[in-house]
C-alpha cells in the first residue's frame, strides 16, 4: 500500500512518534498509556484507511490514463468535490479530450494528405501519359505534317495544364503554410471584376456566352488585387464551363453596412442539391464537372477570399441557374 517514498517516511514518522508518545504515558500512569495508545491505533487505522483510498483513485486514474493511451475514448472523470484529487480528475480530462481532438485532427489530415497526393498523381498521370504518346508519335519521319502539327498542338495543351496544376499546387502550399503576404490596397471591385474576366474571354467568345458586370465605380475594397482577382475569376470560369453555348452570366454588386456583396449568376443547370455541401472542398468534383476537372478551382477561390476577411457561398436560383455569393466584409469576423 505505501509504494510511494512520501507515504513510507509519513508512516515511519507516525510510529516513531506513537511509541514515544505511548511510552512516556506509560511512564506517567497506566490508564494514561492504555488511552494514548487505543488514539494512536485509531489514528493509524484511519490513516490507512485513508491513504489506501487514495492509491485507489490514484490507480483508477493510472487506468484510465492507460485506456485514453491505448485509443479509447476520454470518460467524463470530472469530479465536484474539493480536493487535490479532484482537481487532478478534472485537469487530466481537459488535457486528455484536448490530446484526443488532436489525435484526430492529425488522424483526418494523414488521410486528406494521402487521399490528395492520389488525386494529384492521377491528375498528372493523364497529361504524361499524353505526352508519351505524342512524343512517339512525333519521332515518325512519315508523320504527315497536318498531323504532326495536331499533335504538337495536343502536346502543348498537355504541358499547359501539367504547368497550371502544378502553379496551383504551389500556390495552395503557400495559403496553407500561411506564407502569403496580402496587399491591403484600395481597389475599384469594377476593375477588379475586370481584370479577372479578361483571361476568360477566349473561353467565352468560343462558348457564345455574354458576360454583364453590374457594378458603380465608386465601389471600392481593401484587399490584395492580384490573388483577388484570381479567386473571383475562378468563380467566373466554373459558371462559364456550366453554362450552355449560347447562355449569360451575369455579375452584380451591392453594398450594405457590414460587407459589399458580389452575386455571380449564370443560365446553367444549376448544381446538384448533393453536391452544395462538398462544392468548395479541394479535389472534389460534382456530378456534373467536367471530366478533365481537377475540383480545386471553387476551393483556390475560398482559401483566398476567406484569408482577406471575405468568403464565398453557392446556391440554386429558383428561377434556375447557379449563383456565388462573395461577401467582402467591412469589418474583421
Amino acid at each position: 500500500m505505501l509504494r510511494g517514498q512520501e507515504g513510507k517516511l509519513a508512516a515511519v514518522h507516525f510510529v516513531a512518534l506513537s511509541a514515544a508518545g505511548t511510552a512516556l504515558c506509560f511512564a506517567v500512569a497506566p490508564a494514561a498509556g492504555w488511552i494514548c495508545l487505543s488514539l494512536c491505533a485509531l489514528l493509524g487505522g484511519l490513516f490507512a484507511a485513508f491513504t489506501r483510498r487514495r492509491y485507489r483513485e490514484i490507480r483508477r486514474l493510472s487506468q484510465y490514463l492507460a485506456s485514453v493511451y491505448s485509443g479509447g475514448k476520454p470518460l467524463d472523470i470530472r469530479d465536484n468535490r474539493e480536493g487535490e484529487l479532484s482537481i487532478l480528475k478534472n485537469d487530466l480530462y481537459k488535457i486528455t479530450c484536448v490530446l484526443t481532438r488532436q489525435a484526430e485532427q492529425l488522424h483526418r489530415d494523414k488521410d486528406y494528405l494521402a487521399e490528395a497526393m492520389q488525386n494529384i498523381s492521377h491528375q498528372l498521370k493523364t497529361p504524361l501519359t499524353s505526352l508519351f504518346v505524342m512524343t512517339e508519335l512525333l519521332r515518325s519521319p512519315d508523320l504527315p505534317e497536318d498531323r504532326r502539327e495536331e499533335f504538337w498542338q495536343s502536346t502543348s495543351q498537355s504541358l499547359e495544364r501539367i504547368q497550371w496544376l502544378v502553379g496551383t499546387l504551389l500556390k495552395f502550399s503557400r495559403l496553407d503554410a500561411e506564407a502569403v503576404a496580402f496587399a491591403r490596397e484600395e481597389l475599384s471591385l469594377a476593375d477588379l471584376l475586370a481584370r479577372a474576366a479578361a483571361p476568360l474571354r477566349p473561353l467565352l467568345e468560343g462558348r457564345r456566352l455574354s458576360l454583364s458586370i453590374d457594378c458603380p465605380p465608386a465601389l471600392t475594397w481593401r484587399g490584395d488585387g492580384e490573388w483577388t482577382a484570381e479567386a473571383l475569376g475562378n468563380l467566373l470560369k466554373n459558371c462559364a464551363e456550366h453554362t450552355p453555348p449560347g447562355g449569360d452570366i451575369r455579375v452584380r454588386c451591392s453594398e450594405n453596412p457590414l460587407h459589399t456583396e458580389i452575386a455571380i449568376c449564370d443560365s446553367g443547370e444549376g448544381i446538384d442539391p448533393g453536391d452544395l455541401p462538398h462544392l468548395f472542398e479541394r479535389f472534389y468534383k460534382g456530378k456534373n464537372a467536367a471530366s478533365d476537372g481537377v475540383g480545386i478551382g471553387l476551393a483556390m477561390a475560398k482559401t483566398i477570399l476567406q484569408s482577406q476577411n471575405a468568403d464565398v457561398s453557392a446556391r440554386n436560383r429558383p428561377e434556375g441557374g447557379a449563383e456565388f455569393s462573395v461577401k467582402l466584409y467591412k469589418q474583421i469576423v
